[in-house]
């Protein structure tokens, strides 16, 4: 039995899931944001005390490794690394946009590329593209979004735009061969295909020294009401 803990705190979606085998043993999530330190906290203390209740060894850890909100991916990676430290388990990693696009790659055609988009600052976006079998066409890169933007993949593509990121570029990414899908997340359950498949193949990272890809530097801002004139 592969029992494994998934941690996914890229976004303002705070969730964690316990599954086993590939089922869903427990899973919590939040939508509201601005509470990643707190639920996760209270979520892992949630399952690991089923785990302890049930008599479950836990396999694994793994966590969503980004790109995404700066705070939010040292929130979850801390997590697990705790974890993985603490009970002496493997950590594993997923890329963000990896995560996304195989919660709907069933939902493309053959020749539809998968564009997962998370929100950065203002006109700019994280962006990956996958083809249906989930691999890579355009390596995850931090985008501007004009009217121009991704032209000579929409040219030869029909491509699916989804994620936090997605929504504010509907009204200026408007090729004929540009569609978007609304409320796409990165959830702790979408973490579970991917994330057993990592364990059979060992593909694990060394909670020690591993890292969340930030993709840019974090660049802290002093609020208005805090600047003396």
């Amino acid at each position: 039995m592969c029992t494994i803990l998934s941690i996914e705190t890229a976004t303002p979606v705070c969730s964690c899931t316990l599954s086993r085998d590939g089922v869903i043993v427990l899973h919590r999530e939040d939508f509201r944001g601005q509470s990643h330190a707190t639920l996760l906290g209270q979520y892992v203390h949630e399952i690991m005390t089923y785990v302890r209740e049930q008599g479950l060894t836990l396999n694994a850890v793994a966590v969503s490794s980004g790109p995404g909100s700066y705070t939010g991916l040292r929130i979850g990676v801390s997590e697990a690394k705790g974890l993985s430290y603490g009970l002496g388990i493997p950590m594993i990693a997923l890329p963000t946009s990896l995560i996304m696009a195989s919660m709907i790659a069933e939902r493309v055609g053959e020749d539809e590329l998968l564009c997962p988009m998370i929100d950065a600052r203002r006109m700019e976006v994280y962006a990956t593209f996958f083809d249906k079998s989930l691999l890579t066409v355009r390596p995850t890169a931090a985008d501007i979004i004009d009217g121009d933007s991704y032209a000579d993949l929409l040219e030869r593509h029909k491509v699916l735009f989804f994620g936090n990121g997605a929504e504010k570029c509907r009204a200026v990414v408007t090729h004929p061969n540009a569609s978007f899908l609304e409320d796409i997340h990165p959830l702790a359950s979408g973490m579970i295909p991917l994330a057993e498949k990592a364990f059979v193949e060992k593909k694990f990272v060394d909670s020690a020294y591993f890292e969340p890809f930030y993709l840019k530097e974090f660049v802290a801002t002093v609020p208005k009401n805090k600047i003396i004139p």
